[in-house]
């Protein structure tokens, strides 16, 4: 590699860390005869794994960190005295296909600041793809940022040779972006996203009429919200949330917690570090809409606009509603018993398939993994005897759970083997 080029790909690197839309991919493309790599498993990005526990890697990089915008809260804003680099098209095509045979990496994860005008950046983007697709025959994974105010040719087109496109919404209230960017609207990232949904949706109804058709966006889009940056409630944020993934595309809504890159900005918050337990509490509310069955006014509401901090969304509704509970595991329905602290997807679904052959006791709930420091206060079953979050009252199973784990005295133990020196 020239000296440039990795000078260049350092600079790049570093700028994209402040994207975290990585998931999984949820798209397989099988080797071919003649073709360079595959995405197996279904999964084809960095900072996930395979069924196997393999974690498979990705080339995360910016095409280039020049910008024309100059929004608050972003590190490559036009303002900001950072080294800038540019790769040229075929330098990153090369660096991706150079990397892959080396096995660094499975996968590209694309992104690009905006120069001269967004159609320009993302046909530089679609170039990219294109000829990684077609000039090189690569089969692995491909992600593309998608640019807010891209025709809708250029989106088309992306989608032929992306697995995965997302576009940023970033700031989750339209007042609140026009503060801190005001070069930029909602508008101009929703229409992107309408573009990639009709596509695939297009693309999934050809599809069943001729089987070989092309595929357009598999793995779907996905976007990230900025968390902490502006004043908006968790009730905000996770309402946003919802009506995304009413979108039948939108597969992830991403938080980052806000990292004060920019300190000297008045309009930004003088944090001394990102909100990472409320970034953390967001994922955790977020499975609970995906996974669990909850609606977003039963996590979050007028009386409770933002997340407790001490306790995890489940339960903390837990605690909320204690006329509830306890839940019999061994007569409640599915829906129900998902709704217990401790209990997870898994072990519910083991639960209900169990009860048929049995009575459960606490001790097989153990064994198909549910937290039983959390679910004793929330259930009844079998033997158990302990006492529930009424008697105890909201307060006193809050305070047990949340009591620090007690040391043994004379702290830890160390074996010590007594072996018997050989004569010399």
């Amino acid at each position: 590699m020239k000296e440039d080029t990795l000078r260049k790909l350092k600079v790049l690197a570093e700028a994209a860390k402040y994207d975290v839309s990585c998931s999984s991919s949820g798209t397989v493309r099988r080797g071919v005869k003649g073709g360079v790599g595959n995405t197996v498993g279904g999964i084809g990005v960095c900072h996930s794994f395979a069924e196997d526990g393999r974690c498979i890697s990705l080339l995360k990089v910016m095409l280039t960190n020049y910008c024309i915008y100059d929004c608050a809260y972003c590190v490559n804003r036009r303002s900001n005295d950072i080294p800038r680099a540019t790769l040229s098209v075929s330098e990153l095509v090369d660096l991706t296909m150079e990397f892959y045979k080396r096995n660094y990496i499975e996968g590209l994860f694309l992104s690009s600041g905006v120069v001269r005008n967004p159609d320009y950046t993302m046909e530089r983007l679609v170039r990219v793809a294109k000829d990684l697709r077609t000039a090189h025959r690569f089969n692995g994974y491909i992600h593309l940022k998608s640019i807010p105010g891209a025709s809708r040719e250029l989106v088309n087109e992306a989608g032929l040779y992306a697995d995965r496109m997302s576009v940023n919404i970033e700031i989750p209230n339209e007042a609140s972006l026009k503060l801190l960017a005001p070069e930029k609207d909602h508008a101009s990232v929703y229409r992107p996203m309408g573009y990639i949904q009709q596509g695939a949706l297009e693309s999934r109804e050809e599809r069943r009429k001729h089987r070989h058709a092309p595929r357009f966006v598999p793995a779907g889009q996905s976007t990230q919200m900025i968390v902490g940056a502006t004043g908006e409630t968790d009730r905000d944020i996770l309402t946003l949330s919802s009506a995304l993934y009413g979108r039948p595309t939108m597969r992830r809504v991403y938080y980052s917690g806000y990292v004060p890159v920019n300190t000297s900005d008045p309009r930004l918050p003088a944090l001394k570090q990102p909100p990472l337990v409320r970034e953390n509490r967001l994922y955790q509310a977020d499975w609970l809409m995906r996974f669990y069955q909850f609606r977003v006014e039963e996590i979050v509401d007028e009386a409770h606009p933002d997340l407790d901090l001490e306790v995890d969304p489940k339960l903390a509704w837990a605690l909320r509603h204690p006329e509830q509970f306890p839940v019999d595991v061994n007569r409640a329905d599915y829906e129900m018993i998902l709704r217990v602290p401790g209990i997870g997807v898994k072990s519910a679904r083991l639960i209900v398939c169990a009860r048929r052959f049995g009575r459960l006791t606490s001790y097989d709930l153990k064994k198909m993994g549910c937290v039983m420091k959390r679910a004793q206060y929330f259930i009844t079953c079998g033997e158990l005897e302990a006492k529930g979050v009424n008697e105890l009252h909201p307060e006193g199973v809050r305070s047990l759970i949340l009591q620090p784990k007690r040391r043994k005295k004379g702290g830890e133990l160390q074996l010590a083997l007594p072996f018997r020196e050989e004569p010399v």
